[in-house]
């Protein structure tokens, strides 16, 4: 795609600024009941107005930001349990469906005196943390922060811990991320606290790291070579009985405290996984060839050139494949019995998660945690910021478009839509990024219009949204320094006054009045902010600041133009309408 003919953006539903919610046809398949229902009897409930009733038990979920921890909330909530979001920073949790149904709480897990005020007054507490992808210290780190969190819970007087690891087999020899997840779930038994461990092999759910990569290998290559190891038998588990079991542990009596093995209905190799997923998805059958020179290094490296699994995070995911990892024991169902229709099958769980890719319900992905490595520091308020140099390239355009039209693009940026400028720039900068360790280009979106602070997007990372106004993006790709990339809409104030215009309302928020929020002209304001680090950081900068012009000067003209189209399809839509009226 060029950037002059880049198309619009997706179109979200013309009743306004932002995409209203809009169940399919296939509701009950897409967005099934929360799992509370299949829990009859172990789970508080909820109250008349269908929220947890004031004196329910009280469970803190640590890993809110994360793929797992980002889709229990909702169901704890749903069975009736109040929730105490911890995180280190709980403005990252902002624009979340849930967050003004749960108390966010400030805490760093591997700060003894933080978590344990945030876990006081706890019933239970979700440890869903650990360091996968994350550098050559992972194991001190998870060892250190699985002690604190241990004596914090039992200084605090929690009830129960419940533990997301990852299935194992007995008496091998194991990969550094599954022994260190391993040993916190060791270090949390041995709390003092009653602990329920599950241990899960690869979780089958949209945007998981596990589907992606398997989705992506399958889709990408007709025809491949492997290692022999995809012979290994595993037993898959659907993310929504993940989820049911981890609600359901809330519930144990204080007298059990062991792990569980948990895993799906099927058995089946990678190979096996690969296949049925092309059958699924309507693909030919695959050609894999397997070979005996493939190591998990090789194979990892190999994942994160064809997937968008960056390499850090391939590597622990292959390396746990060379085991076989299936389910000793089914123990669990004493406790939490199957649901009525049975656990979640291995096809079933492909077809509800490719549903939910195609239809943009994905509620998290592996991206959701922040990469390993990257800034987390926000943008500097003050020009003259006492940390250094901060170097600007600001441009600002007036778009004959209305602010509604101009957010759109805006918000929609990246991912499956591209940058709007010099694709092959773009495309070669990523490739850079991520051959030295980088994201790179292919974390894409988790949703293609609508953004949430935190929300990963390409190699940036979205620092604040305020809808229909203010759109920042931190960078995550490797650089000399920090850098952000700004996007605003502004008003002309010399616009003429209303007549008629169509539609809609301005986002929550939004200072614009109905009428002007739809009409032309819109300013877009935008602004590329970079503080290097050291001499290497500066002569970045000036290395790279000759192309602004083209890359970020076409990005603003391709997005202004972008704007303008959708302005004039939907006034050729309205138009008629009116006249009809008429």
């Amino acid at each position: 795609m060029t950037p002059s003919d880049a198309a619009p953006p997706p179109t979200p539903p013309s009743d306004g600024s932002m995409v209203a919610d809009a169940p399919g046809a296939d509701d009950s398949a897409l967005a099934p009941e929360p799992v509370a229902a299949t829990l009859p009897g172990l789970v508080p409930g909820t109250g008349p107005d269908g929220r947890p009733r004031p004196d329910a038990p009280l469970v803190a979920v640590t890993g809110v930001t994360g793929y797992v921890g980002g889709r229990l909330v909702p169901e704890l909530l749903s069975a009736g349990y109040r929730v105490r979001a911890l995180a280190r920073s709980p403005q990252r949790l902002r624009g979340r469906p849930w967050i003004d149904d749960v108390e966010a709480v400030e805490a760093d897990a591997s700060d003894l005196d933080q978590i344990r005020a945030a876990l006081e007054g706890v019933d239970v507490a979700y440890y869903l943390i650990h360091s996968l992808g994350s550098g050559r210290t992972f194991e001190s780190r998870d060892r250190m922060t699985a002690l604190t969190f241990a004596r914090a819970a039992r200084e605090a007087g929690v009830r129960r811990i419940v533990y997301l690891g990852g299935l194992y087999p007995e008496g091998e020899d194991l990969s550094p991320h599954l022994a260190s997840r391993t040993e916190v779930g060791e270090i949390l038994l041995a709390s003092g606290v009653p602990t329920t461990v599950l241990r899960a092999a690869v979780i089958l759910g949209s945007g998981s790291a596990s589907f992606e990569m398997m989705r992506y290998l399958t889709e990408r290559l007709p025809a491949m070579t492997v290692p022999r190891w995809v012979e290994n038998r595993i037993q898959p588990i659907a993310i929504r009985d993940v989820l049911r079991y981890l609600v359901g542990a809330a519930a144990m009596p204080p007298e059990v405290s062991r792990g569980f093995d948990i895993g799906g209905p099927d058995v089946l190799t990678y190979r096996d996984m690969m296949q049925r997923y092309a059958a699924v998805a309507g693909l030919p059958r695959r050609v894999i060839v397997g070979v005996g020179v493939l190591t998990p290094r090789l194979s990892s490296l190999w994942v994160s050139l064809v997937t968008p699994v960056p390499g850090g995070l391939a590597r622990p995911l292959v390396e746990s494949l060379v085991h076989e990892v299936v389910c000793d024991e089914h123990d669990i169902a004493r406790w939490v019995p199957d649901p009525p229709d049975g656990l979640v099958g291995f096809d079933r769980a492909v077809r509800l998660a490719l549903r939910r890719v195609h239809d943009a319900a994905v509620s998290t992905r592996w991206s959701s945690a922040s990469a390993p490595g990257t800034p987390s520091d926000p943008l500097p308020s003050d020009p003259g910021w006492a940390g250094g140099s901060l170097y600007v390239d600001e441009r600002r355009v007036t778009v004959d478009a209305s602010p509604a039209a101009l957010w759109r693009v805006l918000e929609s940026v990246g991912g499956e839509n591209g940058w709007y400028s010099w694709p092959l720039a773009w495309r070669v900068r990523g490739l850079g990024d991520r051959l030295v360790g980088g994201p790179g280009l292919r974390r894409g979106r988790r949703d293609p219009w609508r953004l949430l602070v935190d929300d990963a997007v390409d190699f940036w990372r979205v620092e604040e949204v305020e809808p229909g106004r203010l759109l920042r993006l931190r960078a995550e790709m490797r650089v000399p320094g920090l850098a952000w990339l700004e996007l605003r809409v502004e008003v002309d104030d010399d616009a003429p006054d209303p007549d008629g215009a169509g539609d809609g309302a301005p986002p929550t928020g939004a200072t614009l009045d109905r009428d002007r929020w739809r009409r032309p002209p819109a300013v877009f304001a935008q602004r590329a902010l970079f503080h290097p680090r050291g001499l290497l950081g500066q002569l970045y900068w000036w290395s790279v600041a000759p192309f602004h012009g083209v890359v970020f000067g076409g990005m603003q003209r391709n997005m202004a133009r972008a704007a303008e189209r959708a302005e004039r399809a939907r006034t050729d839509r309205t138009v008629p309408a009116a006249e009809a009226r008429a």
